[in-house]
């Protein structure tokens, strides 16, 4: 009798054995589509099995090499965090649209020997070059293990020094691979959190993390789950955990298609591609969502098969779930997890037929608490710091001692930093990040609460609320708005709107008119980057 995904999940040693199950047990069927490429689960493992016999003969990546993987959504992608993980080296994920600072600030940090990096994104590598310890480069184009050649930039003038990574599958494909033994206990990943809070710092997540959280995410959606018959809609990046875990690996660990897509910004290639893909899931942000909604193709995509809408990253507004509601027949259910998390921590009911504003309830092995500032836990209802552990939480964060003593409270419970309440169901919300969070006059004040009552007044596409000093309340509001198009929606209106909905304290003291809201990669947004503006 074959074995089942949950089985294959719960029996082995690392995310590279689980694969290898998934493709013998799914070996034709379609694992990733992009463009007019797919790629199947078959060609997935050859592929992966052949770099991985480069990236060991050719260019010395052993058990605890650091690889940096610095790439879009592409069917490579998929295949290059395999081969890395079945050397026994350490995945550093990269955001394709860093700067050379941010890159360089990586890299060194995580001490990575070996770049497989897009060929759009070499001239930031070009720059710090040689103030980094990678030696090493493969050069990865759009169409790379796909029927089908894809417009990529061209590799820059004057960088030289690279393999490409058509070649090195080439080469492989005629060498041999010798085993490498990987644990649960070896580390995977090197994920770098999104600096909300000061410089990245890379959370160290071992295979056991990921497959723990392989086997919460079956805990929670077995009753909507087919085996080779879900298709997955990846608009999120891969290099980031969400996407990584919650996408590539979960789907793929029961042979689901995942439906790549590069560059979400472009949403008339995005609509596109999904319009008629008769998909079953979809994972996203806020502004996700809400940008897709905008489109005027958006109505004739198919939403037939739809199950189920996650939403993650960053608070998933009412106005926006309703709106999705209406249009496709599914709330969109919030889920809460942090790169340091790998990354799911709290899951809504899939069966969830309304939007609750809350993030759903603790996944299996999971112990949560809502402490105060001197880690006493609080009844139902009352905000503090979430706290949790499991075991897919973090072993720590990379070269940081100090970091550590801070993030982990004496008996092992990850403070994220986040201000949650647990309600009498034993649903959490949150609040708002910790620092992020208001005091006006003592008492107060959630950033996400004013953004949530300020965007549903009329002529606001999307919002941002920051404390700004005060003489008279210690801080008061500022709101930051983008106004929809076509629209001239003014101070007033929206103070008399906010005037009719929240509390005075609550109230923004100033407003500002802005192009768009600052945003990481995947689309949380970062409030820091509005103070002082």
């Amino acid at each position: 009798m074959q074995e089942t995904a949950i089985e294959r999940v719960r029996k082995a040693n690392s995310i590279p054995e689980l694969m290898d199950g998934a493709v013998a047990a799914y070996s034709d069927l379609v694992a990733f589509q992009n463009y007019s490429n797919s790629l199947s689960f078959g060609d997935m493992g050859r592929y992966t099995d052949a770099l991985a016999a480069f990236l060991q003969t050719e260019m010395g990546v052993g058990k605890g090499t650091k690889v940096a993987l610095m790439a879009p959504n592409c069917l490579a992608h998929p295949c290059v965090t395999l081969a890395i993980l079945k050397c026994g080296a350490i995945q550093v994920s990269v955001n394709p649209m860093y700067t050379p600072d941010e890159l360089q600030h990586q890299l060194i940090d995580s001490e990575a020997e070996v770049i497989l990096i897009f060929s759009g994104s070499i001239a930031s590598f070009a720059r710090i070059r040689d103030v980094v310890g990678v030696k090493k480069v493969v050069v990865i184009h759009l169409g790379d293990c796909g029927q089908v050649a894809l417009p990529s930039p061209p590799v820059p003038d004057g960088f030289d020094d690279f393999v490409l990574l058509s070649d090195a599958l080439k080469k492989g494909a005629t060498l041999p691979f010798t085993p490498v033994a990987v644990t649960r206990d070896d580390l995977a990943l090197l994920q770098y959190t999104g600096g909300t809070t000061g410089p990245s710092k890379g959370a160290m997540l071992t295979h056991g993390n990921l497959l723990a959280n392989l086997d919460q995410f079956h805990d929670v959606f077995a009753g909507i789950t087919e085996e080779g018959e879900e298709i997955i809609v990846t608009a999120l990046p891969l290099y980031h955990i969400f996407a990584l875990t919650g996408n590539f690996l979960f789907y793929a660990s029961f042979g689901g298609t995942n439906i790549l897509i590069t560059n979400p910004r472009d949403m008339d290639q995005f609509i596109g591609a999904i319009r008629n893909a008769r998909f079953t899931r979809i994972n996203g942000v806020n502004t996700l969502y809400a940008g897709m909604m905008l489109h005027p193709e958006f109505a004739k995509i198919d939403f037939s098969r739809l199950k189920l809408a996650l939403g993650g990253g960053t608070a998933t507004l009412q106005v926006v779930s309703d709106k999705w509601q209406a249009a496709t027949g599914k709330p969109i259910l919030e889920a809460y997890g942090l790169s340091e998390t790998s990354p799911a921590l709290t899951v809504s009911k899939p069966d969830g037929r309304e939007f609750t504003g809350t993030i759903g309830y603790a996944v299996k092995q999971s112990e949560i608490r809502i402490v105060d500032e001197n880690d006493v836990e609080l009844p139902d209802g009352e905000p503090g710091e979430l706290i949790c552990r499991g075991p897919q939480v973090t072993q720590g964060y990379y070269k940081r001692p100090e970091a550590n003593a801070e993030a982990f409270t004496k008996d092992g419970f990850f403070r994220t930093g986040d201000i949650a309440i647990r309600d009498d169901q034993g649903r959490y919300k949150i609040v708002d990040r910790k620092k992020d969070m208001v005091i006006v006059s003592g008492f107060n004040v959630y950033p996400n609460d004013v953004e949530q009552t300020a965007s549903r007044c009329s002529g606001i596409q999307e919002c941002a609320c920051i404390g700004i000093p005060d003489e008279v309340t210690g801080e008061a509001v500022k709101l930051f708005v983008v106004r929809k198009p076509g629209t001239s929606v003014g101070k007033d209106e929206i103070i008399a709107f906010c005037r009719e909905h929240l509390a005075a304290y609550k109230i923004p003291k100033q407003i500002a008119f802005i192009d768009e809201v600052p945003k990481s990669a995947v689309g949380k947004m970062l409030r820091r980057e509005l103070r002082g503006k």
